[in-house]
């Protein structure tokens, strides 16, 4: 080869790569949109969404019950943190029951539904006996247990209809009985109507309200036909429709609906009003934690039925609108658990739950906002009242045990590597390890090899 004119060797180039043309960039809104899909589509959002919003919503609650609650305890000459160290006691008995029932086989929540229906039903009855059941703002349907505790065995039996009610339809699914219009209704809604009977009693019409929402659910989930839904659905707005007609006080609740004088014609609108009134004047983020003007007498209920109000005072419609999405979310969750299982009873129990949370929150907020009349029901997980907070926590953690119980829920979670574990073969007390590799600990692909996948992305 010859040489340059300088004596060096000639330097050899390269030859060049044939052009790549290069794939257009994802716009960041796409590339945040799929990621955001993605993560919705894991096997544990539900998981995560039920235990997450639950929480949340649970300790905000707390905070809003101090805060609404301080003028009210000052009023009754009690401690300012008086209901809010009952309603803390509360949530730490239905944390316990929340993670109990979280535990719980299914079989074992079947196991409990006719338990819990004939304590319900003994508690409701009791009610009734002079001597023992005690009225609190009209209603009979308390029971006082000994100095400040009472309970409501009305709250219980939402849950005792959503177990039993499940467990029922799923027996005579699995026998291929609901194509029968009889074993539809039959003993389902004989034992709804008793329940409600025994509600009315007491004249607590909006925990009525609520069981028949949990009624028609599991209804409509056991694929009740079209003519025999509205058929029941006509039953129970007539008998509906009478009681209302039939009561001043109710009737004077639905002439306040949209209400902006606290007289209108002739109602006591004073509650409905106030309640716009604090809502009004919250704004944006609201008047600062505590600031509240309408909870010094002016509202009635601050820390009870009334207690979303106080927050959109508070927090303002930043407040408020959290408090929306987390139930939209919990919602969403239940659904979701609901529509992806297998199991008859899990599907009817997920929905019942649904059910029975997002129409109490809805006819809550709708009677804060004047759309709906005043129901006297607490915002779930939210209001003051450890007899609507327990078994509300208990079918949570109902939901949470379906959620984990989904094929690719369950493998997703045994996928996960202990925090702490045994100690690896092959180490010593001095810190040595042997040449070969190290056993791994109860890693996932051990323990996922027997689950079975949904078919989840």
């Amino acid at each position: 080869m010859p040489g340059s004119r300088t004596g060096r060797p000639p330097v050899q180039r390269a030859s060049r790569r044939p052009a790549v043309a290069r794939t257009p960039r994802e716009n960041p809104f796409q590339r945040f949109l799929t990621r955001a899909r993605k993560a919705w589509d894991r096997p544990l959002t539900a998981y995560y969404l039920i235990l997450g919003g639950s929480l949340l919503i649970t300790v905000l609650g707390l905070v809003m019950v101090y805060s609404a609650s301080q003028i009210t305890a000052l009023q009754l000459s009690l401690p300012g943190s008086y209901f809010f160290r009952k309603q803390a006691l509360a949530a730490l008995i239905g944390g316990a029951l929340l993670l109990a029932a979280a535990r719980m086989p299914v079989r074992l929540h079947r196991a409990l539904a006719y338990p819990i229906l004939a304590g319900a039903v003994f508690l409701m009855a009791l009610v009734q006996v002079p001597g023992i059941g005690m009225a609190v703002n009209g209603n009979q349907n308390w029971i006082s247990l000994g100095g400040s505790f009472q309970i409501q065995p009305s709250e219980f039996g939402k849950l005792a209809l959503v177990l039993w009610g499940a467990d029922l339809i799923a027996r005579k699914h699995e026998k291929k009985l609901l194509t029968q219009w009889k074993h539809m209704l039959v003993p389902l809604v004989p034992v709804a109507f008793l329940l409600l009977g025994l509600i009315m009693l007491g004249g607590d019409m909006g925990t009525a309200i609520i069981l028949t929402a949990i009624l028609f659910g599991l209804l409509w989930l056991a694929g009740a036909p079209t003519r025999l839904f509205v058929g029941v659905l006509s039953v129970a707005g007539a008998i509906g429709v009478l009681l209302i007609r039939t009561s001043p006080n109710r009737m004077a609740r639905l002439a306040c609906i949209g209400a902006t004088r606290p007289k209108t014609s002739g109602a006591d609108c004073w509650q409905a009003v106030h309640g716009i009134y604090a809502l009004a004047s919250g704004g944006i983020f609201g008047s600062g934690l505590g600031a509240s003007v309408e909870k010094w007498g002016q509202l009635p209920e601050a820390h009870t039925d009334f207690i979303f109000a106080v927050t959109g005072e508070e927090l303002g419609l930043a407040g408020t609108l959290s408090v929306l999405a987390l139930f939209a979310a919990l919602g969403y969750a239940g659904i979701r658990v609901a529509g992806r299982t297998e199991d008859p009873f899990v599907r009817y129990a997920a929905g019942g739950v649904t059910t029975w949370i997002t129409a109490q929150a809805v006819i809550n907020i709708g009677a804060v906002l004047g759309l709906l009349p005043i129901a006297g029901v607490p915002l779930p997980l939210f209001s003051y009242g450890g007899s609507a907070l327990l078994p509300t926590m208990f079918a949570v953690g109902l939901l949470i045990a379906f959620a984990r119980d989904e094929p690719a829920a369950r493998a997703a979670l045994a996928m996960r590597q202990p925090r702490f574990g045994r100690k690896r073969a092959g180490g010593s007390r001095t810190g040595r390890t042997s040449g070969r590799e190290p056993r791994r600990w109860n890693t996932m692909r051990r323990r996922a090899t027997t689950a079975r996948s949904s078919g989840e992305r």
